[in-house]
């Protein structure tokens, strides 16, 4: 199946950027939200981003003019999915919803179509049988900042097809990204589990008091490579988004160890959550 036109569900950071890189690959995009704001503001993002990239000599004019014609906005996720060959759900992360969404995309999207979903955190078995349609259902994880971030998680439940793999890989190729296939679902994929393990033990270290967040950021940068030290790049994140992964795969795992750090707790509840709000384990003002 050549896929032409994809559907981007969710206007917010992800799937802004999601449907931009679609856009800049030559796909005929859709961006679907609920809110006519939403939708807004993601295209006034877009032309900024864009203007930007044309500024700095990364993107030509003439490209950046024909991806924003490719992109088009709605609010009817039934009209819009009723041509897609393709859909990326990347609506903000609640069960129900997503069930509601990918339900819907499996009464209105053509038969052919595959549904994959954004999540970082909800495997695709959990949504694949409401959509009526589990075999051309997978996981398409992109990586905040979608438009620069080269790695995409495709990852398979039991009853997703050979075919939908090899079709999404080819998709998230297209775009210029480096897919990886994650054979079996487990929480958190590859990357938070392993951001998680190197969080969890810097945490630790700084709760004992054995280093300094700074020396621990220092040495993950001069000893292992790392560009940023683990506190810089939670803060970067958001704690409120380091938060919600710990508490979501504590709810699959049941494990204390996948609990949400108590130090990082503290700072969502004083509403310190990194960048976003000036302030995380570094002061941002």
């Amino acid at each position: 199946m050549k896929i032409e036109r994809i559907l981007v569900i969710g206007a917010g950071t992800m799937g802004r950027q999601i449907a931009m890189s679609c856009a800049l690959s030559g796909y005929s995009t859709i961006l679907q939200d609920i809110s006519d704001d939403a939708l807004a503001a993601a295209r006034k993002e877009l032309v900024a981003w864009a203007t930007s990239r044309i500024a700095k000599g990364k993107l030509e004019s003439a490209d950046a003019d024909a991806a924003l014609n490719r992109l088009s906005q709605s609010t009817d996720l039934v009209d819009s999915a009723s041509s897609a060959d393709l859909v990326i759900e990347a609506a903000v992360e609640r069960l129900d919803i997503k069930e509601q969404i990918f339900a819907t995309l499996g009464e209105h999207a053509p038969a052919h179509a595959i549904l994959v979903t954004n999540s970082s955190t909800l495997p695709s078995s959990r949504v694949a049988e409401a959509s009526g349609r589990p075999e051309q259902v997978c996981n398409m994880h992109f990586f905040n900042p979608a438009l620069v971030m080269k790695c995409v998680e495709v990852v398979r439940n039991e009853q997703t097809s050979d075919e939908t793999i090899k079709a999404v890989t080819e998709v998230a190729t297209q775009l210029g990204k480096q897919p990886v296939l994650v054979n079996k679902e487990i929480p958190g994929f590859i990357a938070n589990r392993m951001m998680g393990a190197i969080n969890a033990e810097a945490l630790n270290l700084a709760h004992a008091g054995i280093a300094s967040i700074e020396d621990i950021d220092t040495t993950a940068k001069t000893a292992l490579g790392h560009p940023m030290g683990p506190f810089e790049l939670m803060d970067m994140v958001g704690l409120d988004v380091i938060d919600f992964i710990a508490q979501a795969t504590f709810a699959e795992t049941g494990e204390e160890s996948d609990k949400p750090h108590p130090l990082i707790t503290q700072k969502v509840q004083a509403g310190h959550l990194g960048r976003k709000s000036g302030e995380g384990f570094y002061s941002y003002s």
